[in-house]
């Protein structure tokens, strides 16, 4: 199968950072279909030579394993090709279509790996030169909008131009290995599945944990916070995952339609609701791995005295018959202690405990990362002399090592199934703005408050109003235990 991959934005963090490293592991992989071109587009004037040389020079800044040797890149250097583009202008965009036309490829995928800002101009132009036939395809790079108005607009530009089949809208977390076995280890199983439920689980908790900071991108975040950042796309979407029904079939739109449901049935907020069940931090100076770090008012392109926030956590429940009553907790952060992401399924505890120690409750822990894998944590007697003295054992499940040689990254993965027309891992639009129609009284709520986020020390796990929060519950954070 031919195809052309053009990156809107080519030449910007993203695309040398993520996208083409993943390329590049696809490629040497022997996973990207053959006969293909890939076509970087942006504002200055280069030649094809000049982007590859740009992107080589680029490769060193990436992770080890993924850095192409000479001969390597030498190979994969001849698919990347160059074009200057204003965006504004139709003639340039007439220009690229007579470009994909003359080779006529089977599949044509459009990456808009620019500033969402961009999104409605892109797509308008794209409809208005004739490059939305059904043969393309166009992926939108997060954040897809500010709030609900802004989703719905992009979305309605969007649909002005493309089919919804056409549109995949991309969220990196669900291309990890470990999110795309939630569904293996619920549906492909018959061991879980029967205690997924209220009756068997006591609470569920979702950690998007990192160490480091905003860095040079201060202006950004600072318009953006971990709730736009993390908490509407990143955490929502493992939430759904995990609390949704089996859907009838692994088709792309069954899936959705499920996962749609488990947003519709999440509890509403209210301003009374957020003062009691939402915690909002921003990280001031601390230490992380031993070295002093400044905190967020003092990092680069940050405004003084910004109310931004850097940390959230709350608790919801989503409100049907399988879930009723069972707590969802949800926290992210920047500059916490550890960098880690994985959700936790504690069980109850057993209904009558006859050995000393058995009230412990079992658990499940998914890692996403920086690990991918299971572990299934259980209780099993020490054989002591003095009695059946139960201690917490645990059995691990690890990807990487189980499954090393056919391990995919998740951009690697998600261009992949872009390229093949599979949505099955991509977000369809009424899930994207229900979830932003749940975030928003949030962000209203906090658009009324004067006191602004709560502050924490870099290198701890948030406000100790998060801590409270879920002892209200008589639960803890899963690293307090």
């Amino acid at each position: 199968m031919s195809f052309d991959l053009v990156f809107f934005g080519g030449t910007g963090d993203l695309t040398w950072r993520k996208l083409m490293p993943a390329l590049f592991q696809a490629f040497r992989h022997g996973k990207l279909p053959p006969g293909g071109r890939i076509l970087a587009v942006a504002r200055d004037e280069r030649s094809d030579a000049d982007y590859r040389a740009f992107i080589r020079e680029r490769f060193p800044e990436v992770e080890s394993a993924k850095r192409p040797s000479e001969a390597e890149f030498a190979q994969f250097a001849e698919l990347l090709h160059y074009r200057r583009m204003d965006l504004s202008q139709p003639a340039d965009y007439a220009g690229l279509k007579q470009w994909i036309d003359a080779r006529g490829a089977d599949t044509v995928v459009l990456y808009l790996a620019t500033s969402p800002y961009l999104f409605p101009v892109i797509c308008e132009q794209l409809g208005a030169a004739g490059l939305n036939g059904p043969n393309v395809r166009v992926v939108l790079e997060k954040p897809l909008g500010h709030d609900l108005a802004s989703a719905q607009e992009i979305n309605r530009v969007v649909r002005a131009a493309f089919a919804e089949h056409q549109a995949f809208r991309i969220d990196h977390y669900l291309g990890k290995p470990a999110v795309q076995n939630l569904m293996a280890l619920r549906f492909g199983n018959a061991l879980f599945e029967p205690l997924w439920r209220r009756e068997s689980i006591a609470n569920i908790q979702i950690t998007l944990a990192e160490d480091l900071g905003v860095g040079t991108r201060g202006d950004y975040y600072d318009n953006t916070g971990a709730l736009r950042d993390m908490v509407q796309n990143h955490a929502l979407q493992l939430l759904t995952m995990i609390a949704m029904e089996p859907p009838s079939t692994n088709d792309a739109d069954a899936i959705r339609d499920e996962k749609l449901k488990v947003l519709r049935s999440l509890k509403p907020f209210t301003p009374e609701s957020v003062a009691r069940d939402v915690v909002r931090g921003q990280y001031k100076a601390g230490t992380i791995a031993g070295q002093n770090v400044p905190g967020y008012l003092d990092e680069v392109k940050v405004p003084a005295g910004s109310h931004c926030e850097t940390f959230v956590a709350l608790r919801t429940e989503v409100q049907n018959w399988r879930w009723a009553g069972v707590p969802f907790y949800l926290r992210t952060g920047k500059r916490l202690a550890a960098r880690h992401a994985q959700i936790v399924v504690n069980f109850r505890e057993v209904p009558h405990p006859i050995f000393p120690g058995s009230a412990r409750a079992n658990k499940l822990v998914i890692k996403l990362q920086p690990e991918d894998g299971l572990e299934l944590h259980l209780l099993a007697t020490k054989g002591s002399s003095q009695g059946e003295l139960l201690a917490p054992v645990s059995l691990d499940l690890d990807f990487d090592k189980a499954f090393a040689s056919e391990r995919v990254g998740a951009y690697e993965r998600l261009l992949m199934d872009a390229i093949a027309g599979r949505l099955n891992l991509f977000v369809r639009s009424d899930e994207q703005e229900q979830a932003w129609r749940w975030v928003e009284p949030i962000l209203q709520a906090w658009a009324n408050d004067p006191n602004g986020p709560r502050p924490y020390a870099a290198g701890t796990w948030g406000p100790p109003a998060s801590s409270a929060m879920v002892a209200r519950d008589g639960c803890t954070w899963d690293e307090e235990q």
